[in-house]
């Protein structure tokens, strides 16, 4: 098998390039003049080792052409093109990997890439009209020994499609240059966070390599955030993308309902039990740290200690009534959980009872909200014109009219305390995607977003008696179309009598 990516880069380096771009393990992307095509020897693939699976060392996660799973180098090449696009005439957009995150001493936290650097390279791991220069760590086989495979310089050009490479630790060298010759620069890489990386801070000092350093060099130059350009390029959704997080919606759903068929003694055996079945049934690994909430701890809508016990256990001596159990047979257990696959995520929240058979009270609060919930999701298509803040706005007035009907008093701040937070929020190789974007304007085809109206109801005399202390939040993650919303978690049940014959 010989490696295949070269002639896709023959293809992308015959049109002519007026302009470029730098992601960095660090890249960067500019508005420069055309590259000669290199030449290149003939390398089996069984030959060679790279940071992160290709097709020809991992034909079971990557399809021919495909980069990272599902989407294509080719894609790729558009999404740096279409960025290029916007860019003035010599302009400049420098991007940043994300670095590595230590626990303790040498003990370091899964790595996540940053999802910019990641949606225009493909590049998971730490290390056109445009040129792109993508600077890596070298290979290093004694490194390589202890942290895995590297994909090196030259991968740069043959795996991810560059048109320059270097060593990352000439990139402060490197930059000098591009900047130097750069009309306006585009970059949202700052030194002022207390975990910026060392690529980051060169933009905040002189060194010894650069005494007038690249902070005093961008002083003369126009630097403009890129955020709200990436924004704009990542919240249109393509096909492949799509196809992605139905991938990982379908398989987190068939999770939560094998989930809802069983009998959970503990939050942290549930949990366990999601991450796995994301897993297993396709999902590279966990999109966030997932919320499993039983009885009363539903209430605080991040809560992910997970350490409560949901019911009470049996054992050889009998029953046991833990102290700090805050949830017993009669109540309900919230999961808020989700897989990633290919990088993007699924997110979902199904409320259900532990003893698997609702209550009347938690039945009438559960469809007040659920038919709150369908409403929402039959607003998420273009046709109908709707801000996600306009479909917020429609929810509280449902969820207020259907809390009245229940004997809720839903005078002065009833709805903030009882609903305090967003309907939704859109979603993609973030959980909350493409950050700042407004949540003002009509939803588009291609955008993706959460419907997740909750209640989370008070232990207070102010509330009626039998929905105290209860929390429901029901959440689907939807993609808008033109005509009708496409729900991408179907396969998590929702429904009372769905749920309820689960375990009949």
């Amino acid at each position: 098998m010989r490696y295949g990516v070269r002639p896709l880069q023959r293809l992308l380096r015959s049109r002519p390039r007026t302009g470029g771009l730098v992601p960095i393990a660090a890249t960067a992307f500019s508005r420069a003049a055309p590259l000669q095509s290199p030449s290149y020897a003939s390398v089996s693939a069984a030959d060679l080792q790279f940071g992160q699976p290709v097709h020809e060392t991992h034909p079971h996660l990557l399809k021919p052409g495909e980069l990272t799973p599902g989407i294509s180098a080719l894609e790729y090449a558009q999404r740096r093109s279409k960025l290029a696009s916007v860019l003035p005439k010599d302009g400049i957009a420098i991007l940043a990997a994300s670095h590595v995150k230590y626990r303790s001493g040498a003990v370091f936290y899964d790595f996540h890439q940053d999802s910019d650097f990641f949606y225009l390279t493909g590049k998971s791991t730490a290390d056109d009209d445009h040129t792109f220069h993508l600077y890596l760590r070298p290979k290093d086989p004694k490194v390589e020994q202890w942290e895995g495979s590297r994909s090196g310089i030259q991968a740069a050009v043959d795996v991810f499609n560059a048109d320059e490479s270097g060593d990352i630790k000439d990139i402060e060298k490197q930059l000098s240059r591009l900047i130097g010759d750069s009309s306006e620069v585009f970059t949202d890489a700052s030194p002022s966070t207390p975990s910026a990386s060392a690529f980051s801070r060169l933009f905040a000092s002189k060194t010894s390599h650069n005494p007038q350093g690249l902070a005093t060099l961008l002083d003369k130059k126009s630097v403009k955030p890129l955020r709200n350009i990436l924004n704009e390029i990542r919240n249109i959704k393509s096909d492949a993308e799509i196809s992605n997080m139905r991938k990982a919606g379908q398989a987190s759903g068939r999770a939560f309902t094998e989930a809802m068929r069983q009998a959970w003694a503990a939050e942290k055996d549930l949990t366990a039990f999601l991450e796995y079945k994301f897993k297993r049934n396709g999902c590279d690994t966990s999109a966030y740290v997932p919320v499993v909430a039983g009885g009363k701890n539903a209430s605080q809508i991040h809560y992910v200690r997970n350490d409560d016990m949901l019911m009470y256990a049996t054992s050889s001596i009998g029953t046991i009534a833990p102290i700090n159990a805050t949830s017993s047979e009669g109540d309900l257990v919230l999961a808020d959980a989700g897989g990633e696959y290919g990088n993007y995520i699924t997110d979902i929240t199904r409320t259900w009872p532990v003893s698997g058979t609702f209550t009347t009270p938690q039945k009438e609060l559960y469809n007040a909200i659920l038919a709150t919930q369908r409403t929402c999701i039959s607003l998420c298509r273009a046709d109908a014109s709707n801000s996600l803040d306009k479909i917020h706005q429609i929810a509280e007035a449902s969820l207020k009219d259907s809390l009245s009907q229940l004997g809720f008093d839903m005078s002065g701040n009833a709805l903030e305390t009882l609903f305090p937070h967003h309907l939704g929020h859109y979603i993609g190789l973030d959980v909350h995607d493409t950050p700042g974007q407004s949540r003002k304007n009509p939803l588009q085809v291609g955008q993706c977003v959460t419907v997740e109206p909750g209640i989370y109801v008070p232990n207070t005399d102010r509330w009626p008696a039998a929905f105290r202390g209860m929390g429901i939040r029901i959440e689907d993650s939807v993609c808008v179309q033109e005509e009708s919303p496409l729900v991408l978690t179907t396969e998590a049940v929702k429904e009372v009598d769905d749920i309820e014959a689960l375990r009949a």
